[in-house]
């Protein structure tokens, strides 16, 4: 009878566990043992891919991007190899400007902080000055892209695309179909195109930390490069 009744009560407090979905291990050891399991020679992805950033200053930022009109998602944090993260990241689907909204293309992940300085820039630089130079509104900007783990050419130091601070941006599309890229109109387009594309340059230029276009050397000469919000380099 004492081993029928030492049964039972093993058996009721296994079922407890059960149904209140307890477990023996740890929540941490479940977890790394869940990371550790790798199909390939990628690098390591750690399990912060799976949260959303809770840090006081990438909530306020997204607060802040979205009070602005910007239309987005945040990004999982993610560890992709020795230097290259996507920390506070958000995917921008869409831009507001005075008027109506506007759409950014083939855009990656890209630091909250970064993608606050551009919706800005977008919207009170760009469209503002498509409006009043080229006659119409801003529909579209088109980018070359903006997460992406690699070195600065030439160098063996990290770009700041590999933290997710930095966007290329080759062309601005106008409500009316007119395409401006940055490399068909810096030199060559005709005055309006060259005066509207030297104005957006200078506008980035008190935004984002730094900005590199045309006149800085021969692989900027398709596209504008805006990074991040801290020390200013202009060129």
């Amino acid at each position: 009878m004492k081993h029928a009744a030492s049964f039972r009560i093993v058996i009721t407090t296994l079922s407890a566990l059960a149904l209140t979905g307890c477990s023996i291990l740890p929540s941490s050891s479940r977890n790394e043992g869940a990371a550790t399991q790798h199909t390939d020679a990628k690098p390591r992805v750690t399990s912060a891919q799976s949260r959303i950033s809770q840090r006081p200053n990438d909530r306020a930022c997204f607060q802040e991007l979205g009070a602005a009109g910007a239309r987005f998602n945040p990004v999982p944090d993610t560890y992709a190899g020795p230097g290259c993260t996507k920390l506070g990241t958000v995917q921008l689907s869409s831009l507001a400007g005075d008027r109506s909204a506007f759409g950014v293309s083939n855009i990656g992940p890209v630091q909250c902080r970064t993608a606050t300085a551009f919706s800005d820039w977008a919207r009170f630089g760009v469209d503002r000055a498509a409006r009043q130079i080229l006659g119409s509104s801003l529909d579209r900007i088109e980018t070359m892209g903006s997460y992406s783990c690699r070195n600065v050419a030439g160098t063996s130091r990290r770009s700041a695309h590999a933290r997710a601070e930095a966007i290329d941006i080759s062309a601005f599309v106008l409500k009316n179909g007119r395409r401006i890229s940055v490399k068909g109109g810096w030199s060559d387009g005709n005055a309006a195109e060259r005066e509207f594309l030297r104005v957006v340059h200078k506008s980035a230029c008190k935004r984002f930390g730094t900005v590199l276009g045309p006149n800085y050397n021969r692989a900027h000469k398709d596209h504008f490069h805006v990074e991040g919000t801290g020390a200013k380099f202009c060129r």
